[in-house]
């Protein structure tokens, strides 16, 4: 099993790969539906919903936090003098 950081590093790079691609693919949908628009909008789509993906997988992200507990809150140190 990896370990916690290999983890998120493996969800951290899903998610750039699926935003960064589908923009990509979105692009040549757009630029290859001149000529064939039912490839156009087969490319257009299918990057779209990669980019969609991508994005809702940092919203996923920031919800699941990092995994490892948080530290105890400190207790307030007095001021000098007081």
């Amino acid at each position: 099993m990896p370990a916690p950081a290999d983890r998120w590093q493996w969800l951290h790079r899903l998610i750039w790969v699926l935003i960064y691609g589908g923009l990509l693919t979105l692009v040549l949908g757009i630029a290859t539906g001149r000529e064939s628009p039912a490839q156009g909008w087969s490319l257009g789509v299918a990057g779209a919903v990669a980019a969609v993906v991508g994005v809702v997988l940092i919203a996923v992200r920031s919800r699941l936090g990092s995994g490892t507990p948080a530290a105890p809150a400190q207790p307030p140190r007095n001021p000098p003098g007081a």
